[in-house]
């Protein structure tokens, strides 16, 4: 029977200490929150204190917007907004975040509930960044010191936005910058309906549960296209 003497029993034990201690450094961004007592605390605490399914998801599929149309056969001048390299995400400057822009192809709510894991969601029926009309983006929110686990922390501080506040829509290499004009909590099931939206311009209107992370209502924030 093969026994492991002293010596490699240390050789084990250094060699898994160096293991985790590599895992963790090259996960630092994954993991970083476990080793933060606020964010661990948040998160017990909202284990043992849960919040109701989101009426966000529950009434997304109700939102009644243009319908969806081809971005290759949109009549859109895209020449006159900036090109980039950045792909499809949005950016507040204001509130430091940036994250993917996952382009939304279904509005049933395990669909939803995918795509919002992966960043925040450009709504199926949106017209596009250019267009006149409506962009709606749903995106996730959380509870104080909540861990920046998948994006379910993603917009919990729009409410710090305000009007004049830039909001970076980066659409198939091409930079639309809205400025907010107007922020406002709305009721479980109350339409989605944009704040200076006049049919003659491009409003981009952003939607997360409210209070962050205990979906009571929502918060919508609305912000103009920059031409």
């Amino acid at each position: 029977m093969f026994r492991i003497n002293k010596k490699q029993r240390e050789l084990i034990k250094a060699y898994i200490f160096l293991f985790i201690l590599l895992f963790i450094i090259i996960n630092w961004d994954n993991v970083s929150w476990m080793f933060n007592y606020r964010e661990v605390g948040g998160l017990v605490y909202d284990f043992f204190a849960p919040y109701p399914d989101s009426p966000l998801l529950v009434s997304a599929s109700e939102i009644k917007l243009p319908p969806n149309i081809n971005a290759q056969n949109a009549a859109v001048n895209t020449a006159k907004y900036p090109y980039s390299s950045n792909s499809n995400s949005l950016e507040i400057p204001t509130i430091n975040l940036s994250t993917a822009l996952v382009i939304g192809e279904n509005t049933d709510i395990p669909t939803l509930e995918r795509d919002l894991d992966k960043g925040v969601v450009y709504y199926p029926g949106s017209v596009l960044p250019g267009q006149n009309g409506q962009i709606v983006v749903l995106g996730h929110s959380a509870p104080p010191n909540w861990p920046h686990i998948k994006h379910d922390w993603v917009f919990t501080d729009i409410n710090n936005l305000n009007s004049g506040d830039n909001i970076v829509l980066y659409f198939n290499n091409r930079q639309y910058t809205y400025k907010v004009i107007e922020k406002s909590i709305i009721k479980k099931g109350q339409d989605v309906e944009s704040f200076g939206l006049t049919g003659k311009n491009n409003v981009l209107t952003i939607v997360s549960c409210w209070p962050p992370g205990k979906d009571y209502q929502r918060i919508r924030v609305s912000a103009e296209l920059v031409n």
